[in-house]
């Protein structure tokens, strides 16, 4: 069956790039140019991938993004002319699969279009064992976290649950920084270890009981991390 991409892009020629580059490579292509139309769109019906601009003209991006996760775990793609790391890091934890900065070159696009189709109809890795320790476990098939004081269950983010599920699948082993960056946003990252920085920290203050002081998510300075029972 055909893959169906909604592209979200009020820039007409962005839109008609990318509509004949997708078109090309076999995909059904759906494109509208503003936030309300896209949430229209997916709700009347659900597509495989959205491709989202962030600089929308009506509901910003991100916006767009929250709603879309609240409704579906559609693979996103986020497009957007923002360069700066607090944008891209809140676009990721929202849940969008995927960031590319504008100008963009369509065969990096079409081979991260590809791993987060991937995702998105389980062919990449199946999820995690459980994961315990003393102050809480993991569950990736149900994508249920508990703290063990009191059974309390904690809400993770899309993003912080891959990074977890790739240290899990390895626990007590060190996962280098490009590694880590790769299995959890593409094949297009690696350098960008100030990301695992916020999001690890997120993490610990969430499931550490002491934060500051963590026992299991376990950062080695230069190299990577790892998550220790």
């Amino acid at each position: 069956m055909t893959d169906r991409i909604l592209v979200v892009e009020d820039d007409p020629a962005i839109q008609r790039t990318l509509r004949i580059n997708l078109r090309a490579r076999g995909y059904e292509v759906e494109t509208v140019g503003s936030g309300r139309d896209a949430l229209a769109a997916a709700d009347e019906e659900t597509p495989d991938l959205v491709i989202l601009d962030l600089g929308l003209p009506d509901i910003d991006g991100v916006e767009v993004l929250r709603r879309l996760r609240r409704r579906s775990k559609v693979p996103v793609i986020v497009l957007s002319a923002r360069q700066q790391s607090d944008d891209k890091v809140e676009a990721l934890d929202e849940g969008a699969d995927d960031y590319v900065t504008k100008p963009f070159g369509a065969d990096e696009l079409m081979a991260r279009v590809r791993v987060a189709l991937r995702r998105g109809t389980g062919d990449a890795v199946g999820p995690a064992p459980a994961f315990t320790c003393d102050a809480f476990r993991l569950d990736f098939t149900t994508m249920s976290a508990r703290l063990t004081d009191g059974d309390k269950h904690v809400h993770l983010t899309p993003t912080e649950w891959r990074i977890l599920t790739t240290l899990a699948r390895q626990p007590g082993r060190l996962v280098p920084h490009e590694a880590l960056l790769k299995a959890v946003w593409g094949p297009g990252y690696g350098r960008e270890s100030n990301y695992l920085r916020v999001f690890a920290n997120q993490i610990r203050r969430k499931l550490e009981p002491a934060p500051g002081r963590p026992r299991h998510l376990i950062t080695e300075p230069g190299l990577g991390y790892r998550l220790d029972p």
